[in-house]
């Protein structure tokens, strides 16, 4: 049973670790270089219900320069950070966070011995939100993903998706005839389309910024491996921790909102029991195999299923 128990103080070889709290005290006590990868999605200082309502854009930026540190000190060479983030609104005014993160994890590393590296910004698209009247409607945010130096964890395999034409073929060349694209499926490119977590998503809690477990899932399998140490220092309402018990991995959370601390606790119990509820990261639109030219062989349709 202590494979599924849930720590509330950290030491390294907890299996879960859920920290009620500010994440500051939490990394003030996490050793260094002892995390894989760090994923998480931080309050935009929008006066959402969980904010302080006088933060600001420059609340913003504090706040991360506060928590870099520490964030840089535990993540080990070759690990990887994924910052999810939207848009700052400020009067009439729209902030790209993402480049205001760039500038405080790039700036603030570049002296060290392994510097961060942006490898991609992934920009993650939605259906769904609000519909604005003054400007075009926001569908989409970033994920930017740095690594702790040049060398890194990147196992393309474990996140193909189908191709959009999996029976094409090559016309010319040494390969004429051959199936074009790789049997696994393409590389996922750096946008994603996945659905936000709405009112009647499978996902939906009470947090109202959830972000899908398919995000920081299809992260994980692509960054960590097997057994690896992920953190998560706004961890809300569970969703990097329960994709972290869906792939194998260990968790470390902070959440400074009792409520949504509890509801992650929760969540995070289900995950460990095989119980929760969640969308499978799949294609919004699936290709439609049997009009393809050629059939696909069997390692693809494995490939398929196992997701």
């Amino acid at each position: 049973m202590d494979n599924l128990k849930i720590y509330k103080r950290f030491k390294p070889d907890n299996k879960i670790t859920l920290y009620n709290g500010d994440c500051l005290n939490l990394l003030q006590k996490m050793p260094d270089e002892s995390i894989d990868v760090i994923i998480t999605s931080p309050p935009y200082c929008m006066k959402k219900e969980y904010e302080n309502p006088h933060d600001d854009i420059n609340m913003f930026r504090k706040r991360h320069l506060n928590v870099f540190t520490d964030i840089y000190r535990i993540l080990k060479p070759g690990g990887s950070i994924c910052w999810q983030v939207g848009y700052h609104i400020s009067n009439t005014s729209v902030i790209p966070l993402d480049y205001i993160i760039y500038e405080i994890f790039t700036e603030n590393s570049q002296h060290f011995t392994h510097p961060l590296i942006l490898k991609n910004r992934i920009i993650w698209c939605f259906g769904h939100g609000l519909n604005s009247t003054h400007r075009f409607s926001g569908r989409h945010e970033t994920i930017l993903w740095f690594t702790k130096g040049n060398e890194y964890t990147f196992n393309l395999d474990s996140i193909r998706v189908p191709q959009k034409y999996p029976g094409k073929r090559s016309y010319k060349g040494p390969n004429k005839g051959n199936l074009s694209g790789h049997p696994l499926g393409k590389n996922p490119s750096d946008v994603w389309e996945i659905p936000n977590v709405k009112a009647r998503h499978i996902e939906k809690t009470e947090h109202p910024c959830q972000f899908p477990v398919a995000i920081p899932q299809r992260l994980i399998k692509a960054l960590v491996p097997c057994g690896g140490l992920v953190f998560d220092p706004f961890m809300g309402s569970g969703t990097t921790g329960i994709a972290a018990i869906i792939n194998k991995c260990r968790f470390v959370g902070a959440e400074i909102e009792n409520r949504y601390y509890d509801i992650a606790t929760g969540r995070i119990n289900q995950a460990l029991t095989g119980e929760i509820d969640i969308r499978e990261d799949v294609p919004v639109i699936e290709p439609d195999i049997n009009s393809s030219v050629a059939k696909l062989p069997d390692i693809f349709h494995e490939a398929r299923i196992s997701q």
